[in-house]
């Protein structure tokens, strides 16, 4: 982790977004027997997102020469995503088959020889960027980890770096290693958001707001997100700031997360130059706008946010 940030007003709104970009197969109307195809991936949604509320994300992933991969590089740069510095492949897309539930997603992955996790290494780059986030299935899944994991001591090194675990369980991973790299990507970070969940997997002895005061202490902010529960961000030794959820009528929960991953980035570049030594107030401001759009995918079928109003 680096001691301090350089003033990067330049490069406010640039975003280097690190990871997979598949295909999930979700019930369709809720039909549990019937799946659709949409497109998603935690960076890939990040990407999507920070691009829909007016960012310029730029997404490094691998693409495959199927169908599916077609209709993910459509989506991307539909909203907006570079794509300059993916690459390209002729294997097919990785899937995800998603299971909503009344206390969240699970999901069951297809993931072997695909395109997705076939990352180019693209840690020169890091420095052109305001930040560069990396985390989901790419951070522990061969041979994108060493690609990432690469990716992510040079953007520490070079200036902020911000990780989302987004902590995954399938029977293909490996949970000792897959944990040991989240942890490290955690260490490396200036800016970590994780769930209550995500942080029981990862520090099991400890209680989340353990976990985040620990992470928070040795310099960085740390947002733990509990659901309809809402926020909380850790500075340093400051008091912690904590936000509720916004209350809308629930249509989905896929890609909520991720949406609020893309709002507090974009309040980070637009609002305080990618500086993550927060104020009480400004912790709350970034709070209340990554919770108003993690409610905008909430509120509507599929995972693509849209910029809130009034916040």
């Amino acid at each position: 982790m680096t001691d301090s940030v350089p003033s990067r007003a330049a490069h406010r709104g640039s975003v280097l977004v690190l990871g997979e970009a598949l295909v999930d197969l979700v019930p369709a109307d809720g039909d549990a027997g019937v799946r659709t195809a949409q497109p998603g991936g935690a960076p890939a949604n990040v990407a999507v997102g920070l691009a829909r509320l007016g960012g310029r994300p730029s997404f490094v992933g691998g693409l495959g020469d199927d169908a599916f991969a077609a209709g993910v590089e459509a989506w991307l740069t539909g909203a907006g995503v570079d794509l300059s510095l993916s690459a390209r492949c002729s294997l097919p897309t990785a899937l995800a088959v998603a299971d909503p539930g009344d206390h969240g997603t699970t999901y069951r992955f297809h993931l072997g020889d695909t395109a997705t996790f076939e990352l180019p290494d693209r840690a020169a780059a890091v420095a052109r960027f305001g930040a560069v986030y990396v985390g989901g299935l790419a951070a522990v899944v061969e041979p994108a980890a060493g690609v990432v994991a690469a990716t992510a001591r040079a953007a520490a090194r070079a200036g902020l770096l911000a990780v989302d675990p987004n902590v995954r369980e399938d029977r293909t991973l490996d949970p000792v290693r897959s944990l040991g790299r989240l942890r490290e990507l955690c260490s490396l970070a200036r800016v970590v958001k994780a769930s209550d969940e995500d942080l029981v997997r990862l520090w099991p002895d400890a209680a989340p707001e353990a976990s985040c005061r620990a992470l928070a202490g040795e310099g960085r902010l740390v947002v733990l997100t509990r659901g309809a529960e809402g926020a909380t961000a850790y500075v340093h030794d400051a008091p912690a700031v904590s936000v509720p959820a916004l209350p809308v009528r629930v249509v989905n929960t896929i890609g909520a997360g991720d949406a609020f991953m893309s709002g507090m980035l974009s309040w980070l570049g637009t609002e305080a130059d990618w500086d993550p030594d927060l104020s009480a107030g400004q912790a709350r401001a970034m709070l209340e706008y990554a919770a108003a759009t993690a409610a905008s995918v909430c509120a509507r079928a599929g995972t693509e946010p849209t910029v809130p109003v009034g916040v």
